[in-house]
């Protein structure tokens, strides 16, 4: 029965895929049994699939196959998995999972059942695992892919290796990190492009039409993918639209709860559960929130986009303050908890407090503030508690 879903899987395989691996694929252990990797649209978890797929075909009997192809939603994923380990088949790929109904408790037979056979998926960013119907969360391993970092960007314009740096040896030793990297590249020759371009994979290929991609990417999202995982009524898209936009014409400090109630017309439980959806699915990120997901009902201090592409689809002239602000933000998030302080613009780890400006941001804001930091744009090399924005990009 699955003949012609290993056809269309070797055919795909006879594709060549891109060079570059992101940090990711380095970090996971693909001896797990079920492993999934999560993420927004055009981030590049198809990609990460294929390239581990190219990595072990010789050694191993593979299947790839597409979570939407008509051929596997007829015969469902269970069926699929086992036609596929009664023929040998030991590693079992699954694109964009989330376009199955039901895929949680498919994926629970799967493991339960075939103690030989390795399932890797992907799906979308807002899919809830934690909180998934066969309590996926003790069988599954799960991994988040983020956007490009700068560090990603600047290897893939150069060609030159940059290893990550975590944050507390780029507190503490950020000048001989600086200067290392200043020597091999000069990163303002870039910067600005990354922050207009360069947070998906895709730009490599669609620089002409990156805006146009990125927009459509949002909007099958918004209409096709949050549709899927949460009971949101179609009619409804238009309020999370509207949603994105307003965030774009506010500073992030400056959100008024009551004008966005009343511009999107939903009530004020209503608002914050689309934003955390919004939030789920990669396309906002909210500050000083007390939990986390869609069941927010507290006020967020501070709500951004994601990341500072996203601005180009949005908004038509962006603030640099706040295209700092979610620089920074979409940067240390990844690896760090991240919220809104008494002083100052973000706290990381509930420890590090920091002012993001420009070149010449004093330390006023931070006066009683230990462990404070001003993150300065517009610098290449800074100095003592003075860290260059753009150094942030290295941390992932």
């Amino acid at each position: 029965m699955i003949e012609q879903l290993q056809l269309l899987s070797n055919q795909i395989l006879s594709q060549k895929v891109p060079e570059y691996k992101r940090f990711l694929f380095y970090k996971i252990d693909f001896s797990e049994r079920l492993i999934g990797v999560l993420g927004s649209r055009g981030v590049g978890k198809t990609t990460l699939l294929l390239q581990y797929l190219h990595s072990i075909f010789q050694e191993r009997q593979t299947l790839y196959i597409m979570a939407d192809h008509p051929l596997v939603v007829a015969l469902g994923l269970f069926t699929i998995a086992d036609e596929f380990q009664k023929k040998g088949g030991e590693v079992l790929i699954i694109d964009e999972i989330h376009k199955i109904k039901n895929f949680e408790t498919d994926l629970k037979l799967i493991y339960d059942s075939f103690f030989s056979l390795h399932v890797v998926f992907t799906g979308s960013n807002a899919i809830a695992i934690d909180n998934a119907k066969a309590d996926l969360s003790r069988r599954a391993i799960i991994h988040k892919l983020p956007v490009l970092s700068f560090r990603e960007f600047l290897e893939l314009e150069t060609n030159e290796s940059f290893e990550p740096i975590p944050l507390n040896a780029l507190l503490q030793n950020h000048i001989p990190h600086a200067m290392q990297i200043v020597a091999k590249v000069k990163p303002f020759a870039y910067f600005g492009e990354y922050l207009k371009n360069g947070a998906y994979p895709f730009y490599t290929t669609s620089k002409n039409s990156y805006v146009q991609k990125l927009l459509s990417a949002s909007i099958q999202v918004l209409e096709t993918d949050l549709p899927m995982i949460y009971a949101i009524d179609h009619e409804k898209i238009n309020a999370l639209k509207k949603l994105l936009i307003m965030f774009c014409q506010s500073e992030p400090y400056d959100i008024n709860i009551s004008k966005l109630c009343g511009a999107v017309e939903l009530n004020q439980r209503t608002l914050y559960k689309y934003l955390g959806i919004l939030q789920a699915a990669g396309l906002i990120r909210m500050l000083g929130a007390k939990s986390s997901g869609i069941s927010i009902i507290s006020k967020p201090e501070k709500l951004y986009l994601d990341n500072t592409n996203l601005f180009s689809i949005f908004c038509d002239s962006p603030k640099m303050g706040t295209l700092r602000e979610t620089f920074f933000a979409s940067q240390t998030s990844y690896e760090h908890t991240i919220n809104y302080p008494e002083s100052g613009d973000f706290i990381l780890d509930e420890k590090y407090t920091f002012e993001v400006g420009g070149k010449d941001k004093s330390f006023k804001q931070l006066k009683n503030v230990k462990d404070g930091y001003v993150v300065a744009d517009d610098i290449e090399i800074g100095i003592d508690n003075k860290i260059p924005l753009w150094l942030f990009g290295f941390i992932y």
